[in-house]
């Protein structure tokens, strides 16, 4: 890493670290198109991070792709969570990242030389910027991690679209052991349905968690109940019946003989 990109690091946000308290957003990079996003952003940043992702987005434009050490728009990338806050940081990052048309080895180098929030916004940018497999090494990389947020970002749309069926059934394990919840892999249902071979590694690892003792995650037997070719959607959850007599809606109770209560004077 260069000298000046760790400056420009010294100047992020505590709270933009992959440790720190990141509010979710419902409008991610991952979900929404980038003009919805721009829009969603737009409309809650405040007056000064609104100029300053405007000025932002120009630089970017007017000098894509890498130049010498360091970009302009790389040193943006670093300084996305102080200017906009830490909630909007990864939806600014990737509206610059595909301003400034990184294309694989210009996300490359920033995902080798970025912060863990730098690089999530990297694997956020893939479906946006890269249309062939050629940046599955990224993938694969987050995928070795244990940062359940990068994770997160690894198996978004540009894992379901390129990783190959073996590495996508172990990322669908690692999210269970990690606690990633299985909502966030990208077309779980599609590539999940009549997989044999994800049914019996999901089921060695249930026995595996039994025989050690341990909880079996709720979300593996989501994931199992899609590998069956002739599962059908879940059923609806159904409300347990009523008590047999909550003394409302004007029934005729039955009739109880004196003495007939238990002490406490309750029905039977």
């Amino acid at each position: 890493m260069t000298h000046s990109r760790t400056h420009a690091h010294q100047a992020t946000s505590v709270a933009d670290t992959p440790g720190g308290p990141v509010t979710p957003d419902p409008h991610t990079p991952l979900t929404t198109s980038l003009t919805t996003l721009h829009r969603h952003l737009t409309a809650r940043l405040g007056e000064a991070a609104r100029a300053w992702l405007d000025q932002a987005l120009d630089e970017a434009a007017a000098h894509p792709g890498t130049h010498g050490p360091i970009s302009p728009w790389e040193l943006r990338l670093a300084e996305a969570g102080r200017r906009c806050g830490p909630e909007h940081a990864d939806a600014v990052r990737v509206l610059i990242l595909h301003a400034a048309r990184a294309d694989t080895d210009a996300l490359t180098r920033v995902y080798a030389q970025g912060t863990a929030a730098e690089r999530r916004a990297v694997l956020q940018a893939l479906p946006h910027l890269v249309s062939g497999p050629q940046a599955l090494p990224l993938v694969e990389d987050a995928l070795r991690t244990n940062d359940t947020r990068l994770l997160a970002a690894a198996i978004g749309p540009y894992a379901a679209r390129h990783l190959a069926a073996h590495q996508w059934r172990h990322a669908v394990l690692k999210c269970l052991f990690t606690g990633v919840p299985v909502t966030e892999v990208a077309e779980l249902d599609r590539r999940a349905r009549a997989d044999a071979e994800l049914a019996r590694m999901l089921g060695d690892y249930a026995a595996e968690r039994t025989a050690a003792g341990r909880p079996v995650p709720q979300d593996l037997y989501r994931v199992l109940t899609l590998t069956d070719p002739e599962a059908g959607p879940p059923a609806p959850v159904t409300p347990p019946p009523p008590a047999a007599d909550h003394g409302i809606s004007g029934a005729p109770r039955p009739h109880t003989a004196p003495g007939a209560d238990g002490a406490h004077g309750k029905e039977s």
